[in-house]
C-alpha cells in the first residue's frame, strides 16, 4: 500500500515538472505580427497570375488544334503540240487588194484623135507617165469599134475625141453596155454635145446625171468647184486651168448642167463659184466616169498631162471597187 502511494506521487511530479517547462518556452516565444496589406501589391500578383493563366490556356488551344495538310497547288497546263497539217480554227480574213498594182496592170483602151494633127498624145503621155499597159487606137474610130464589140473586157475605156473627127451614134450604145453590164471606167473628153445631146450619148448622159446646158466658142479659165476632190489632188495636185493657150478658134467645148437621175457631181466651171449649170467638168457612175467638155490643146500641157493622169487613178480605182 506504501509502495503504490509513493509511485502515484512520483508520476504527479514528473507530469507536474513537464507543465512548468512548457510554460517556460512558451513564455519565452518572441510574439510575430501579421504583415500589412499592401493593395498595390495584391493587384500586381493578381494580373501575373492571371495572364499566367491566359498564356496557359492559349498554349492548350494551339495543341488541340488538328494539323491540317498543306493546299495541293492547280495543276500546270501544258501547251498543247499542234500539227503543221491541222487547219487552223479561226478563219483568216483575206488581204486588202493591192489597188495600186490593179490599176497599173488595168486593161485599157484608148481612142485619140490627135495623132494626124501632130499636137502631141497628151492622153497617151499621161498613161506612158504612169507606167501603164494600154490599147491604143489613135484616130482609127473602125479600129475603136472593133475593140469596143470583142470579148476582151476593158477596165477603162477613154474616148479622146478632141479633134473634129467624133465617136458618136452606135458607139455610145456599145459603151454604154460596157458601163452597165462590165461596169467599166470611162473618161470621155467631147466638144461637141451641141450635136449630140439627143443621140445614143442621151443614155450615158441620163444616167450620170448631166445633160447639155448651152455651146461655148472659146477657151477661158476654168476654176474648180471642190478643189478637195481627189481628182485634183490625187496622186498629183493640179491648180485650176486660170491660164488657157487657144489652140481652137471656135467650137472648144460645151457647157453641162445637173440632169433628172444618176449621181453627177459637177467638179469645174466657167464660174469662180459652184453653181447647178455652167460646168465643164464632171464625175458620176459611182465616181467610175469623168466627162469633160472642154479641149486639152487649149490650156498648158505641163497642167493637163497631170490632170489626166488624175482622172485615170480616180475612175480605176472606183471601178476596181464595184468590179463584178
Amino acid at each position: 500500500m506504501a509502495r503504490s502511494t509513493g509511485l502515484r506521487g512520483t508520476v504527479f511530479f514528473l507530469l507536474g515538472t513537464l507543465v512548468f517547462t512548457l510554460a517556460c518556452n512558451l513564455s519565452s516565444t518572441p510574439t510575430v505580427s501579421p504583415p500589412a496589406f499592401d493593395p498595390t501589391k495584391v493587384a500586381l500578383e493578381f494580373q501575373a497570375t492571371q495572364m499566367s493563366l491566359q498564356l496557359t490556356q492559349a498554349a492548350q488551344n494551339v495543341a488541340e488544334v488538328p494539323t491540317q495538310a498543306p493546299p495541293t497547288p492547280a495543276p500546270v497546263l501544258q501547251p498543247t503540240a499542234i500539227s503543221l497539217t491541222q487547219a487552223p480554227t479561226a478563219v483568216q480574213a483575206p488581204p486588202t487588194a493591192d489597188v495600186e498594182a490593179q490599176i497599173k496592170n488595168a486593161k485599157v483602151l484608148v481612142y485619140e484623135n490627135t495623132d494626124e494633127r501632130g499636137i502631141g498624145m497628151w492622153i497617151q503621155d499621161a498613161l506612158n507617165g504612169m507606167g501603164m499597159k494600154f490599147t491604143q487606137t489613135g484616130s482609127y474610130s473602125g479600129h475603136f469599134m472593133e475593140y469596143l464589140n470583142s470579148g476582151t473586157v476593158y477596165d477603162l475605156i477613154i474616148v479622146g475625141a478632141e479633134d473634129k473627127d467624133t465617136i458618136s451614134g452606135e458607139f455610145w450604145d456599145v459603151i454604154n453596155t460596157r458601163l452597165i453590164r462590165d461596169k467599166a471606167a470611162m473618161i470621155a473628153e467631147i466638144w461637141y454635145l451641141d450635136t449630140e445631146a439627143n443621140g445614143p450619148i442621151s443614155k450615158v448622159l441620163g444616167g450620170c446625171g448631166i445633160r447639155y446646158d448651152r455651146d461655148w466658142e472659146v477657151a477661158d479659165s476654168i476654176y474648180w468647184w471642190d478643189p478637195t476632190h481627189p481628182v485634183f489632188n490625187e496622186p498629183n495636185t493640179v491648180l485650176p486651168l486660170l491660164h488657157y493657150d487657144r489652140y481652137w478658134a471656135s467650137q472648144t467645148g460645151d457647157k453641162i448642167r445637173i440632169g433628172s437621175g444618176g449621181d453627177a457631181t459637177l467638179l469645174a466651171g466657167l464660174s469662180a463659184s459652184p453653181s447647178t449649170n455652167g460646168a465643164v467638168l464632171a464625175s458620176c457612175y459611182e465616181g467610175r466616169v469623168i466627162i469633160q467638155t472642154f479641149s486639152d490643146h487649149d490650156y498648158h500641157q505641163e497642167d493637163i498631162i497631170p490632170l489626166w493622169q488624175n482622172y485615170i487613178h480616180y475612175t480605176l480605182k472606183n471601178h476596181f471597187a464595184v468590179k463584178p
